[in-house]
C-alpha cells in the first residue's frame, strides 16, 4: 500500500548503464520490517463503522463546539478503494466548523494510475493559488500516503498533513490490503528503497491518527518516528470507520486550527486523557507475531 508520487519507467536506451533494479517480489524481509497483519478478530470488528457514522451524528452537538476554524482550505485524499463519497462525512463536518475542504476528484482511489499523481500535483498548486495560502492534507489509509509525498514534494504549499490509519511506516505485506493493493494497481509492493523514502515525515507539522484495534493496518505501521513536528495520536476506530468517528474528528478539528508557526502536540488535558493515548514512537518489534 505506499506508493510513490512517480509512475515507474522501463530504462530507455539513453538511460545509465547501471538501471536501478526493478523489486524482487521474492527478497526476504528484514524482521524489523515485517509486523503481522491484524487477526481475524479485529477485521470482524469493521463491522463496528456504520455506528461510527451513528455516533458522529449523536455527537454533532458536542462537535458543533469547538471552536471554529479559519477557513483554511483542507485536501482529503481517500482510501484504497474508496472514492470522494467515503471522505463527504469528514468534509461536511469540516465544512461545519469553517474550513473550506475540498475532495480530490480522481474518482476510486487504485493506486497511481496513469495521470492519477499529476492531477493530484495540479489540484494542490491550484487550490493553493486559488487561496493564496498553504493547504492542509488530510488522508485516509492510502491517502494519507498521497498526502505525506505531496506535501513532501510541495513543502510551499503544504500546510499540516493528517493521516488516518494509514500504512506509511514497516512492511506493506503488514496490511490486510496489500494484494488488493496489487491487483487494482498492477504495482509491486516490495520495495526496500521505496519503504524508507514513504516513511520519512514531510517538514510540516504532520499527525498521524491510528487505531490498534484497525482492522486492516497494523497499528505500528502508523507510528512516526519521534520528531519535534511529528506526533501519533491513539483512538478507538475501524479502518473503514476511522473517517467518521467522532473522537477523530474531534483531533482532525484540534490539529487543524494549529497555528503552524507555532504547533503544538495534541495535548491530553482534561478529559482527553480518558479518550486518547499518544504515542511517541515505537520499535515495530512491539506486539507483533512473525
Amino acid at each position: 500500500m505506499t506508493v510513490p508520487l512517480r509512475r515507474r519507467r522501463r530504462p530507455s536506451p539513453a538511460s545509465p548503464a547501471h538501471p536501478r533494479p526493478e523489486p524482487n517480489p521474492f527478497a526476504p524481509v528484514a524482521a524489523e520490517e515485517l509486523v503481522s497483519a491484524p487477526g481475524p478478530w479485529h477485521m470482524l470488528l469493521e463491522a463496528r463503522a456504520p455506528w461510527e457514522y451513528a455516533a458522529m451524528l449523536a455527537a454533532a452537538p458536542f462537535l458543533a463546539r469547538l471552536p471554529a476554524g479559519d477557513g483554511h482550505p483542507v485536501l482529503v485524499f481517500p482510501g484504497l478503494g474508496a472514492a470522494d463519497f467515503s471522505t463527504l462525512a469528514m468534509r461536511n463536518f469540516l465544512r461545519d466548523r469553517g474550513y473550506t475542504p475540498y475532495p480530490w476528484q480522481q474518482g476510486f482511489n487504485f493506486g497511481p494510475r496513469h495521470g492519477v499523481l499529476e492531477a493530484c500535483r495540479e489540484r494542490l498548486r491550484h487550490i493553493h493559488d486559488r487561496h493564496g495560502e498553504r493547504v492542509s492534507l488530510i488522508g485516509w489509509s492510502l491517502g494519507g500516503i498521497y498526502a505525506r509525498e505531496l506535501a513532501k514534494e510541495q513543502p510551499g504549499h503544504a500546510r499540516c498533513v493528517i493521516t488516518l490509519g494509514s500504512p506509511f511506516a514497516g512492511h506493506p505485506r503488514s496490511t490486510n490490503a496489500w494484494r488488493f493493493y496489487e491487483m487494482v494497481s498492477g504495482q509491486a509492493v516490495h520495495d526496500h528503497e521505496l519503504a524508507a523514502q514513504v516513511k520519512r515525515p514531510p517538514a510540516c507539522p504532520t499527525t498521524s491518527i491510528y487505531s490498534k484495534t484497525d482492522g486492516v493496518v497494523s497499528w505500528q505501521c502508523s507510528l512516526n518516528d519521534p520528531a519535534p513536528h511529528t506526533e501519533n495520536i491513539e483512538v478507538h476506530a475501524s479502518h473503514i470507520g476511522m473517517g467518521m468517528n467522532p473522537l477523530a474528528m474531534y483531533a482532525i478539528a484540534d490539529r487543524l486550527a494549529q497555528d503552524p508557526q507555532a504547533w503544538r502536540p495534541f495535548d491530553l488535558k482534561g478529559a482527553r486523557r480518558w479518550f486518547y493515548k499518544v504515542t511517541h514512537g515505537a520499535p515495530l518489534l512491539a506486539g507483533f507475531v512473525l
